[in-house]
């Protein structure tokens, strides 16, 4: 008899051990399901791949898929692939697309506060940009981005907008009227109003042909699109008045990022991070090359002084205003953070 109970305790406590095991097992398997899950993201932009914010998002794309030993696998289509910007912002919203780059002026037809960027005159020096980017003012725009179902993981600093045109030298806002320009959205086009001149608008890769054919008489953009579409070849006048600051936004559909293991989270959150960083020291340095390179090119530049912006600014005061009446009482607030008056 005591045999038999010896024996019994005994097959308990083996069957006992072997469900410990079992629970064991698949605790440790549950906790390490964020690196054997597999997870592919299709990332797309619209730039094109020799600029420094197309350089910044493929080696973000590369780290990402790196360091994850494959495991997040960020596929890459750039330079309009899959999608062009006009139809980048609801691809991501729907989650048709999971990553997208966009120009905030683009955003700013889908999310108004995103249109701050196109205020004239807003951020005086790349430093004070990133400073902002950085604190409150960053998190309100992020916050309205997540109100339509997306999530900033990045803001990728293009560079300043400028000038140019074929007809004579943009040296105040009075030599404007007149002429043609191409505009790349509201605001600037509102801008280009205010200033005397009709805009026209129409995408960055329509721009040369229409200069060449004499459609517009001038366009807006950054140095950089200007050396990479070879302005100088149809235009001859540079103004560089800095007047937009102009950023790309690396977005997230808001449910795919959910559902995401908090281990690939952070991973893409720090690697995105870096990539912020350097991207925005490159829009100063490219941004200088790029206008340098313009001039050896045999464009004539004409650069508004310090002195001179409060002139600029002033004319395109009714822009602000208009900015206001888009984007309501988040946009006053975005303008009282970076201290405009």
């Amino acid at each position: 008899m005591k045999f038999k109970i010896v024996l019994f305790f005994v097959i308990v406590g083996l069957v006992l051990t072997g469900c410990g095991a079992a629970e064991s097992s698949s605790s440790e398997t549950d906790t390490s399901s964020d690196e054997y899950e597999a997870t592919t993201i299709r990332l797309a932009y619209n730039l094109p791949p020799d600029h420094h914010v197309s350089i910044g998002v493929e080696e973000f794309a590369k780290n990402v898929t790196e360091k994850s030993d494959g495991q997040v696998n960020v596929q890459v289509y750039p330079n309009g692939q899959l999608l062009t910007d006009k139809d980048m912002n609801q691809s991501v919203i729907s989650g048709g697309v999971e990553m997208g780059v966009n120009s905030s002026t683009m955003w700013a037809t889908t999310v108004p506060a995103m249109g701050i960027f196109d205020v004239p005159y807003v951020f005086d020096n790349y430093e004070e940009a990133g400073e902002a980017l950085g604190g409150d003012f960053g998190d309100k725009l992020r916050s309205e981005m997540e109100k339509r179902g997306t999530k900033v993981l990045m803001f990728a600093d293009y560079g300043y907008a400028q000038f140019a045109n074929n007809n004579r030298p943009l040296e105040s806002p009075e030599d404007f009227k007149g002429l043609k320009i191409r505009s790349m959205g509201n605001l600037p086009s509102e801008l280009i109003k205010t200033y005397g001149a009709s805009p026209v608008f129409m995408g960055g890769g329509e721009v040369y042909m229409a200069l060449q054919r004499n459609t517009v008489d001038g366009a807006t953009s950054g140095t950089t699109a200007m050396v990479q579409r070879n302005y100088n070849e149809v235009v001859h006048y540079l103004t560089i008045n800095n007047y937009a600051y102009l950023e790309f936004i690396l977005a997230v559909n808001h449910d795919f990022w959910e559902e995401l293991p908090e281990k690939k989270k952070v991973l893409i959150e720090e690697e995105a991070s870096e990539t912020e960083e350097w991207i925005r020291h490159q829009a100063k340095l490219e941004d200088n090359r790029t206008k340098n390179e313009l001039i050896d090119r045999g464009m004539e530049i004409y650069e508004v002084s310090e002195k001179e912006i409060p002139i600029w600014r002033e004319a395109a005061m009714p822009v602000w205003n208009t900015f206001v009446e888009q984007a309501g009482d988040v946009g006053q607030e975005l303008l009282d953070m970076v201290n405009v008056e």
